[in-house]
């Protein structure tokens, strides 16, 4: 079995790593030009000082590669640099290596330039360690045009070493060459392993991320991310609605198990769709009974109308929901007044809510009507100016004692 590091990563998965790579490319060409420009510049600087008395053709020949470099540092900045930075990478590498080489034929040699060649693909290897064939694009452009002046021209082989060989130094930076490109080679894999697995990780967190924020709000789950502790905080005011199917036991007793899920499940996912719609919290679900409450976690004033929204939309979803043989319905009741809201335990954790405001919203709903949205008086108080109601008077509410009561109808006042 081959290495997972000498394989090539599948094109059709490479989009996000292409342009990762381009990004990488181009981040590592601004930095190597900018080294490149300073230390021309201090080579330059140094030879003067050293050669007052200089030769033409090695002044041309840093001040060609100056003005490349610089131009290569321009090109880099425009919109033709940023898509292609496989053109500036091979522009640098070929205004370092080939500009002298043209120089040199002008007082009738052909520089085999050791030192700088060697200095260029190790600088190449180490800075841009990505697109192997990039490396052995530069070196063999290079190679194929020394040779060909030295056979075109039949120019005198020159090196910088004195008394070279020059079989050797062919075979000696052969060796160089393909050990860079290996480097660059196995560099490039190992990154895209990385890459990968990275992409992977990110992936699997987000599904995680997904999978909490199916349970607890935006809000409550940063903050248990950053302080896995104890949670709770007391809301002066909130609007909670409880929905409980009509006559669910009944129509349990008529399905099968399995079809019995998959009504919940469609029922229930209708109302989740509502509940983001109108960007309030759903708290759980409690066998057929659906509970939500709006006000929470993030305070807001307007939670008894994203309730009675929100309710009425639920009633026309399930008026029209169709089933062969099974006709539903839905008793909605729904409350204000202050909770407390919290996250507690340690396995299985949800966002719940406690206190007399939920217990009388749920009374609200197992004693009201088929069809019908029954409110609270503290509700109605604020629906009453905007929503049509009628009051439906004085009824025993089991551990409350008598309370005046209303349905909510219709958007509007009538």
């Amino acid at each position: 079995m081959s290495s997972p590091l000498l394989q090539l990563p599948p094109m059709e998965a490479n989009a996000d790593y292409t342009e990762w790579r381009n990004q990488f490319m181009l981040h590592r060409l601004r930095l190597v030009l900018l080294v490149g420009i300073f230390s021309c510049l201090s080579f330059m600087a140094l030879n003067l000082s050293r050669y007052p008395e200089f030769k033409s053709a090695w002044l041309f020949t840093n001040l060609s590669q100056e003005v490349v470099l610089l131009l290569s540092l321009w090109l880099l900045h425009t919109r033709f640099g940023q898509q292609r930075p496989s053109l500036i990478f091979l522009l640098l590498s070929w205004s370092i290596t080939i500009i002298p080489l043209y120089w040199s034929l002008q007082i009738g040699i052909a520089n085999f330039d050791f030192v700088t060649w060697t200095l260029v693909f190790l600088t190449q290897a180490t800075f841009i360690p990505v697109r192997w064939q990039l490396h052995l694009l530069s070196q063999l452009g290079l190679f194929t045009c020394f040779f060909s002046v030295l056979f075109l021209f039949e120019a005198p082989l020159e090196s910088q070493i004195v008394d070279s060989d020059s079989v050797f130094l062919s075979l000696y930076i052969f060796w160089f060459c393909v050990i860079c490109n290996i480097a660059v080679y196995l560099y490039e894999r190992l990154q895209y392993a990385e890459f990968q697995a990275t992409k992977e990780l990110q992936a699997e967190q987000e599904k995680s991320e997904r999978l909490l924020l199916n349970i607890l709000p935006r809000c409550i789950a940063d903050r248990l991310k950053l302080q896995p502790l104890t949670l709770a905080e007391d809301f002066a005011q909130a609007t909670v609605l409880f929905a409980d199917i009509e006559g669910f036991t009944e129509i349990s007793m008529r399905l099968s198990p399995t079809k019995l899920v998959e009504l919940l499940n469609a029922v229930f996912s209708i109302f989740d769709n509502l509940v983001a719609r109108y960007e309030v919290e759903k708290i759980k679900t409690i066998g057929d009974a659906y509970m939500v409450v709006a006000g929470l976690p993030i305070a807001c004033d307007n939670h008894a109308s994203q309730i009675a929204e929100l309710a009425l939309d639920m009633l026309q979803a399930i008026k029209q929901f169709k089933t062969p043989n099974l006709k539903l319905n839905i008793r909605i009741g729904i409350h204000t007044g202050p909770v407390i809201a919290g996250v507690i335990g340690i396995k299985k954790f949800a966002y719940d809510l406690w206190g007399d405001t939920v217990n009388t919203a749920s009374r609200m709903e197992s004693q009201g009507i088929a069809g019908q949205i029954q409110v609270s008086n503290e509700t109605y108080e604020r629906l009453k100016d905007k929503y049509h109601l009628v009051e439906r008077g004085r009824i025993l509410i089991k551990g409350k004692g008598e309370m005046t009561t209303y349905f909510l109808l219709a958007r509007g006042v009538s």
